[in-house]
């Protein structure tokens, strides 16, 4: 691997992939919507400092852009095509 590699993220952190791993799938959906909404929250925070003259609606179009831009930036792989298989007919 080249040294030279630059991560987007941290390292990943093991232990707590360990614990991650022993929640509930209930409990995983938490964890995710919960951390969605703090991300909401932080957007809606700097937009709000930073356009302080806005109301609730204008605010909130400027978040859903936000977030809009960034899912465009992240790349995500392409995935194959695969043909469809025909079915075989049913013998009778």
């Amino acid at each position: 691997m080249d040294k030279n590699t630059t991560y987007r993220f941290d390292p990943i952190d093991v232990e707590q992939i360990r614990l991650s791993a022993r929640l509930t799938p209930g409990q995983r959906i938490q964890r995710l919507l919960d951390a969605r909404e703090l991300a909401v929250g932080l957007i809606r925070g700097r937009l709000r400092r930073r356009y302080p003259d806005l109301n609730a609606r204008e605010l909130n179009l400027k978040v859903l852009e936000e977030i809009e831009r960034a899912e465009g930036d992240v790349k995500c792989p392409v995935q194959k095509k695969t043909k469809k298989r025909s079915r075989p007919s049913a013998r009778n």
